[in-house]
């Protein structure tokens, strides 16, 4: 990383669902790094909101209303970059909504909003982005975003769950895909505060008070990693440099005082026997294939 740097001058980034939260944070923070950036959200109010924060700071960006996850909505973002800047290098997938609920009570419907937006909207953006790069020859990076639901499963939320495990999967993949193109594909694990935390019981508390200004407890930050926003908007930034292009197929962790790189899927012992298993015998082995290997699941909520 010698004589490289985090100065993202001349780059062009695309943020998706940036009107609010943690995409804002992003987009803002990729600005102040010198990037023009493309704002991305549903709505169009919250966008132009952003980009006019980011020129009113002196730096560039415009404003793209789409909906991510249907067809043809990151083939527009990308273009309203090349129109707008000349260029496009640096994706981050940020956008998501949550229809949280316990299996036994979850309909189609709220199931495929979720997987529609996080799951299929980060691979059509993610295939866009590909598409650019390999096209151009430049390079680029690509930041998708998971979740500790991702990575460990969490109560009532099988739709999100399922959608930021597949996006890590994802990431995985096109690393190795992307990688004789020059493009750094990595995910994040954010834990904040934000408007989809407010549901939870356990963190809504927290969520009023920050609204009050007041600060959040040294324990939620350090120990179980959550903060604001504007603490997972480094990582971004970070990860986008060139610094960081170097970096690719990785899942970094960040949230309140909290910085952690997650391990990849692997197994944790293995047992061989000739012939093949009987259910008998799986039996048999089990005491010994499993012990002090057996994994923990679901997300832990500060109290």
């Amino acid at each position: 990383m010698t004589g490289q740097t985090l100065d993202l001058a001349g780059q062009v980034a695309l943020v998706t669902g940036a009107g609010r939260g943690i995409g804002r944070a992003v987009a803002l923070d990729l600005a102040r790094a010198g990037a023009a950036v493309v704002v991305n959200d549903l709505d169009r109010a919250p966008a132009e909101a952003v980009a006019e924060e980011i020129r009113a700071g002196g730096g560039q960006a415009i404003a793209v209303a789409a909906e991510i996850g249907t067809g043809g909505s990151a083939e527009t973002c990308i273009e309203a970059a090349l129109a707008a800047f000349g260029r496009f290098d640096i994706l981050c997938t940020n956008a998501g909504v949550l229809r949280d609920n316990v299996l036994w009570k979850t309909e189609d419907e709220a199931f495929d909003l979720v997987l529609r937006t996080h799951l299929r909207g980060t691979f059509q953006c993610g295939r866009a982005a590909a598409r650019h790069f390999r096209a151009t020859g430049q390079g680029g990076a690509i930041i998708t975003v998971g979740s500790p639901a991702g990575q460990l499963g969490n109560f009532g939320q099988s739709a999100y769950s399922a959608a930021k495990a597949g996006i890590v999967g994802m990431t995985r993949t096109w690393a190795v895909e992307l990688q004789r193109a020059g493009v750094a594909v990595n995910a994040i694990i954010p834990t904040a505060l934000t408007r989809m935390t407010e549901t939870m019981p356990s963190l809504a508390g927290y969520v009023e008070a920050l609204k009050r200004g007041e600060p959040l407890p040294e324990h939620l930050r350090s120990e179980q990693g959550i903060g604001t926003p504007e603490d997972i908007a480094p990582l971004v930034t970070f990860l986008a440099s060139p610094v960081a292009r170097d970096i690719t197929g990785q899942c970094l962790g960040i949230g309140g005082d909290r910085l952690s790189i997650w391990s990849h899927p692997g197994e944790l012992g293995a047992l061989v026997r000739t012939g093949g298993w009987t259910a008998a015998e799986i039996a048999a082995a089990w005491a010994e294939l499993s012990r002090d290997r057996l994994q923990t699941c679901g997300v832990e909520v500060p109290e």
